[in-house]
């Protein structure tokens, strides 16, 4: 249960200032520092990603590129986290996972196209971007599959647009985790060299910071709701 979503700006504010008391000035100068670096300008999807390893080195990345938002779609295969090459940093990423519904890939798309996202396919096809010339003046979701058999027709069917990783070699295909860093190394650049309003809002920032430290505070969901009920009173 999320009690912090349905609480006021302003209780917000109270509550971080009441955690992050727990947390050392250094750590809590880190939560201020990066989150000015986050964006949900940009997030990606994963679709029936399987293999640990893979799916650990994409959580990485986005959080070395200060993407926030990951969202997970379970179809046939469960995602696995490797704790030895995420090295902690899904507790700094808002994952969504998406397992319940008749088809998770429409569900997950559907979902971000509501919330203003463009759907971007990242498979080969006849008009797609290569990482340089990709619009990204809208809210964008990368769109990644398995490296074995990659998008779902339905993924392919529901994007908006499609982009590509040149390659000059052999092999047909880079990884997953090595297609992300490739294309998040490029868009994180061009949208913080660029006039997009990529940054996050002011209610965002305060709610992922709370999220923040929540992971390293102690028993925090009992000192949260101790501080609730006291503020209450």
């Amino acid at each position: 249960m999320n009690r912090t979503q349905d609480l006021s700006l302003q209780t917000k504010q109270q509550l971080l200032a009441f955690l992050t008391g727990f947390i050392s000035e250094n750590k809590k100068n880190k939560f201020e520092e990066n989150i000015l670096q986050r964006t949900r300008h940009l997030t990606l999807v994963l679709e029936d990603i399987f293999q640990p390893h893979n799916a650990s080195a994409v959580l990485r990345t986005c959080d070395c590129f200060g993407v926030q938002d990951v969202h997970i779609i379970e179809n046939s295969n469960k995602y696995q986290v490797n704790p030895d090459v995420a090295l902690g940093s899904s507790k700094w990423l808002t994952l969504y996972k998406y397992s319940t519904a008749e088809n998770n890939t429409v569900a997950c798309l559907q979902s971000l196209r509501a919330a203003g996202y463009r759907i971007v396919a990242t498979t080969p096809h006849q008009n797609d971007h290569t990482p340089e010339d990709l619009p990204l003046d809208q809210k964008t979701a990368l769109v990644f599959g398995t490296e074995l058999e990659g998008l779902t027709k339905e993924a392919i069917g529901m994007a908006d647009d499609f982009v590509k990783i040149p390659m000059y070699g052999f092999t047909e295909s880079f990884n997953i985790s090595v297609s992300a860093a490739l294309l998040l190394r490029s868009a994180t650049e061009r949208i913080r060299n660029s006039s997009i309003r990529w940054h996050l809002s002011e209610e965002e920032n305060i709610d992922i910071r709370i999220a923040w430290a929540k992971n390293v505070v102690r028993k925090s969901e009992i000192l949260e709701k101790e501080f609730l009920r006291k503020l209450k009173m």
